[in-house]
């Protein structure tokens, strides 16, 4: 049989006064899509404000903190 609920502060809690006996194992599928955000949008607040920083630090990064050869 398929419940309804929602989730509230992490937890999941079902729809209609129904209850569940403790220890009951369930599957739960999201009804709607849920848009993860991606990282360049999480970051974007501090993306590119280090200033002074060489051009190629991403790429060559291990090169200026631990003098490896630049890639």
């Amino acid at each position: 049989m398929a419940y309804r609920g929602h989730i509230k502060g992490g937890i999941v809690v079902l729809d209609d006064g129904i209850s569940l006996p403790d220890g009951t194992v369930v599957a739960i599928e999201p009804i709607e899509s849920v848009r993860m955000m991606t990282l360049a949008e999480r970051y974007r607040d501090i993306i590119g404000i280090a200033p002074g920083l060489p051009p190629d630090m991403a790429e060559n990064h291990d090169h200026y903190l631990h003098g490896t050869p630049k890639r």
